[in-house]
């Protein structure tokens, strides 16, 4: 897989509010589903990790989000998700809705790595994977 990761999603009726724009909690479950589509990619199923890896699982310890224009019902979107920073127990995401080329909304996501309500270090397999597509530093 190449980075970013990219999932299109179409916005509909329900994730609009009264004005008709893209409620704002409506860009985290798309920023979710593109952080789960990452994982599906990168062969790491969530359930399959809860399963094998005696209850591994994933949780959003820390996000900024700016956002910056709004979208609307019917309009076309990418998630865009980019591996930022690998670490033991954790590492870093930037996710992007985008219109086209047009960015709506950015946020900096930093997931941790919990088993049994504690935080645990990434197995060396789930930690390979993510530092695989771990865009370098520099860039």
């Amino acid at each position: 897989m190449t980075h970013p990761h990219h999932l299109t999603v179409r916005v509909y009726y329900e994730d609009t509010d009264f004005s008709g724009l893209v409620y704002h909690a409506s860009y985290l479950r798309f920023m979710e589903r593109g952080r789960t589509e990452l994982l599906r990619d990168l062969g790491l199923g969530q359930r399959d990790l809860l399963q094998a890896q005696g209850g591994l699982f994933f949780v959003v310890r820390a996000m900024t989000i700016d956002f910056r224009k709004p979208a609307q019902m019917d309009d076309s979107l990418t998630v865009e998700t980019i591996v930022r920073e690998v670490s033991g127990a954790s590492f870093d995401l930037d996710q992007r809705v985008l219109r086209g080329d047009e960015p709506l909304v950015s946020a900096r996501v930093k997931i941790a790595a919990v088993e049994g309500g504690r935080p645990r270090r990434l197995p060396a397999e789930v930690r390979e994977k993510f530092a695989s597509v771990a865009r370098p530093r520099d860039a």
